[in-house]
């Protein structure tokens, strides 16, 4: 196993296109990092830098003690899954795992060893007679893995491996998958577009976005999926990561003896003090305009509280659409002010399929609430904002305020 160290790495192609801008990433000996973002963000050109399939333009790629930049793929000592599986489908299971040991000359009996442990870590050892047509797709993924795992590279490198399985099995191959990594201990860059994918299975993730040609950096934030959920550090990220995403709405900073409030229309918070104590900065923006965000987790229904609790935390809804899930109930509300746009949201919508031009002049809510009570559509509803659970972001730079 080696470690994989990326420093200023940079890809600009011929004709002065730039993908990549100073990317620094170290992922540790026997650590899952994936790569998540929007479609076009630069995360696959990033991994096949890596695996010597693209040339590096800028910087450092080194794998375990050798920079690579130079250095050929087949001597990288890696092993890369892909989503199409890329199997031979004239040949059967045994020989697809066995080929590029066969290349390397290896002796029969090591080759023998090493497809029939990988096949039964990976529990295909009744399929090592089959051509691949009989397989199913999550049999087929199984076989790509295998023939990287025989291998025994120093990493792995996953180009959204799961992309082509049905939701169902691409949950069961995520575990697997997790599984796999903590038997094996391989180092692995993997790379999703599925967000959830990332939380799940990565031990750290990096969040990154398209420059679109800009010299801005590519990678908006690296850290483990908690920190990234509790604490991101810009507008792009915290509205990236999360399902449904959080809230955003242009609020002010009001300060008024010893509460600080955040206000928007008709609406205002006091802030926890905790929260306040967690973000000293915030006092810098006492009247001023910042974007404030609130997962949909951060609301739950005034009639499911009991006991005390701060009347200042309240907000008063019309309720436009409820959706009952069984054990959760999603509550969706406008608010009479237009909605935030910035140029970090602007990005986020196009990944939706969607722009500015389609959000009308009010904001949209969404909140996760107590299905027992939840109110019905069209009701006017109170609901309770845990404001531990409020971020704040400079509406000029996007960047989080601490």
């Amino acid at each position: 196993m080696a470690a994989i160290t990326m420093k200023s790495v940079g890809k600009v192609y011929p004709g002065g296109m730039r993908a990549i801008h100073d990317v620094d990433l170290e992922i540790g000996d026997g650590e899952f990092v994936v790569l998540v973002g929007p479609s076009g963000c630069g995360k696959s050109t990033l991994l096949r830098m890596v695996a010597g399939l693209e040339e590096i333009t800028e910087g450092e790629i080194t794998i375990g003690d050798t920079v690579v930049n130079d250095v050929p793929p087949k001597d990288r000592n890696i092993a890369m899954v892909f989503q199409n599986y890329a199997l031979y489908p004239h040949m059967s299971v045994f020989d697809n795992m066995a080929f590029g040991l066969k290349l390397r000359k290896m002796p029969k009996e090591e080759i023998n060893r090493r497809v029939g442990e990988a096949a039964a870590i990976l529990e295909i050892t009744e399929f090592l007679d089959r051509k691949p047509k009989a397989l199913s797709g999550g049999q087929r993924q199984r076989v790509a893995m295998g023939r990287a795992i025989v291998r025994e590279p120093a990493a792995f490198l996953m180009d959204e491996p799961l992309s082509n399985l049905d939701a169902k099995l691409r949950v069961q191959m995520r575990s697997e998958l997790g599984i796999l990594h903590s038997r094996l201990k391989t180092t692995t860059l993997y790379v999703t577009h599925d967000q959830v994918e990332a939380m799940t299975m990565g031990d750290r993730v990096a969040v990154l976005k398209a420059i679109s040609g800009k010299e801005i950096p590519n990678l908006m934030q690296v850290d483990t999926p908690r920190n990234l959920y509790d604490r991101p550090d810009n507008l792009f990220v915290a509205g990236f990561i999360g399902s449904p995403s959080m809230n955003f709405v242009l609020g002010t900073v009001v300060a008024e003896g010893d509460s600080t409030y955040v206000t928007w229309a008709d609406t205002k918070l006091r802030v926890d003090r905790s929260t306040l104590d967690a973000r000293p900065d915030l006092a810098n923006y006492a009247g001023k305009e910042i974007v404030v965000g609130l997962r949909p987790e951060g609301f739950e229904a005034k009639a499911a509280v009991t006991g005390e609790f701060d009347d200042q935390r309240v907000m008063t809804i019309n309720v436009d659409l409820v959706e009952q899930l069984g054990s959760e109930a999603f509550i969706h509300f406008e608010q009479p002010l237009p909605p935030v746009i910035t140029p970090d949201i602007q990005e986020l919508l196009a990944d939706q399929g969607a722009d500015a031009s389609t959000l009308g002049n009010t904001t949209a809510f969404t909140a996760r609430i107590n299905p027992d009570f939840a109110p019905k559509t069209g009701d006017r509803a109170e609901l309770i904002v845990d404001t531990t659970k409020l971020h704040f972001f400079d509406k000029e730079t996007g960047s989080a305020i601490w």
